[in-house]
């Protein structure tokens, strides 16, 4: 079966919109050819076609910072139903955290999380493995094992891993097998008990604050660490100006280090948060407005590598145990793209092309993956997006068994109408 997509408006290497066509074959992208010419078809094959006239086409967006709870928490996402809101999210490649019941510390894990992903069919998913056992930061797992598993990378994601020595041990086995290591910071030291971050949100409602240097001085450590045993260090959802400052200069002196962000970390400030309201707990917590603008100039100017999700589901019952008791984490498949090209591209703060390449070139660059082209040879993995389409978010027509969102009621521009895996259109909405 080849599939025919007509006139795409696709990036052009000069950030400029061209109207083309698409033929896949076999689950590749075959030819790329003008808009004025009749796109050319391989005899014998069966074709289904799809008008994308006034749409934009891109690469498959890429997530490489996700939580979808299965094995052990079903009730709030399974991977069926995370890659079902991944897909409506315009996402075709997902990578999830191994913070699950039973920790994916273990081949076996790891296999099911891949099993799981085959028999639901739909976007690809990477699964992350544990760097120590049972995420309890105290014996390191089998990395060769997990790795030829299929692990992509090690990562206690949940929790930092509180032991310098660990975290370096860490490092070193990663190192000689090629393999990153993923870091959630931060210092359990400077955190316990703290719902929200420093800030005159907390003194208003008399929380705990949890503070700055609760993520830098892991992002610190963890540089130098990184610096000794050459491996590929990848920061978590960066939130901090202090963070950013590491980061940068570990660059500038040629640290094989890279970064991600999330939307909310660019959009929102604890400023904005109006009540008691779990829904906009997240860890980290949304910082100061002063950290917000550091971490947009990052992203801006490299220094943060990609933007990620952090898809993080819970049932209602789980949030509505209010601010101080609630899990922390929102869920970000279906909102990320809508969200940030509303807020930066459509009011003229970002090109198209930065926004598409932080969310496709970007991550499969960082990590090495066959992804994020949109030309002849690569896999077709794609995204419709209609940029002029404006409606609210409405969680209740979420995919995802999350509905814990911030951004209820905002009114966005710029969703995802259809996703393509392997040349196989796993979603759509108005095509």
């Amino acid at each position: 079966m080849q599939l025919i997509i007509r006139n795409a408006s696709v990036l052009n290497g000069n950030g400029e919109l061209e109207r083309k066509h698409i033929t896949v074959v076999g689950g590749v992208i075959e030819r790329i050819t003008a808009a004025d010419q009749e796109p050319v078809t391989v005899p014998g094959e069966g074709t289904r076609e799809i008008d994308a006239a006034g749409k934009l086409v891109t690469p498959g967006f890429i997530d490489m910072h996700v939580h979808l709870r299965e094995p052990g928490f079903e009730h709030k996402e399974t991977i069926e139903s995370g890659a079902r809101s991944a897909a409506k999210g315009g996402f075709t490649t997902i990578a999830c955290m191994p913070n699950t019941r039973p920790v994916t510390d273990s081949p076996e894990v790891v296999s099911l999380v891949l099993e799981k992903a085959k028999e639901a069919g739909l976007v690809h998913v990477l699964p992350y493995a544990a760097i120590t056992k049972n995420e309890l930061g105290r014996e390191l797992t089998d990395f060769s094992a997990l790795k030829a598993a299929g692990a992509i990378g090690f990562t206690d994601d949940g929790v930092g891993v509180q032991n310098a020595q660990m975290m370096k041990d860490a490092m070193n086995r990663a190192a000689s097998m090629g393999m990153p290591v993923i870091a959630h910071c931060e210092d359990n030291s400077l955190v316990e008990g703290a719902p929200v971050a420093e800030g005159e949100f907390a003194k208003r409602h008399g929380l705990k604050g949890i503070p700055n240097e609760s993520e830098a001085i892991h992002v610190g450590r963890d540089i130098l660490l990184a610096e000794a045993t050459g491996v590929h260090y990848h920061v978590c959802h960066v939130s901090t100006e202090q963070s950013i400052r590491l980061i940068r200069q570990a660059k500038e002196i040629g640290i094989n280090v890279t970064a991600e962000i999330c939307p909310h970390h660019l959009i929102l400030s604890e400023e904005d948060i109006p009540r008691l309201d779990a829904n906009w707990k997240m860890n980290p917590p949304l910082r100061s407005k002063r950290d917000v603008e550091a971490c947009i100039k990052a992203l801006e100017d490299g220094t943060i590598d990609i933007v990620v999700t952090d898809h993080a589901p819970h049932s209602a019952e789980e949030k509505a145990k209010g601010m101080q008791l609630a899990p922390f984490g929102i869920v970000g498949f279906e909102t990320a793209f809508p969200l940030l090209y509303t807020k930066f591209v459509a009011e003229g703060h970002w090109t198209l092309e930065m926004l598409v390449q932080r969310m496709t070139a970007d991550p499969a660059r960082v990590f090495g993956l066959e992804a994020g082209r949109l030309e002849p040879g690569a896999p077709a993995d794609l995204t419709i997006v209609d940029l002029d389409l404006e409606k609210e978010v409405n969680p209740e027509e979420f995919a995802s068994k999350g509905r814990n969102t911030p951004f209820t009621g905002w009114k966005l521009k710029g969703w995802p109408v259809a996703t393509i895996v392997d040349g196989k259109l796993i979603w759509k909405e108005q095509l």
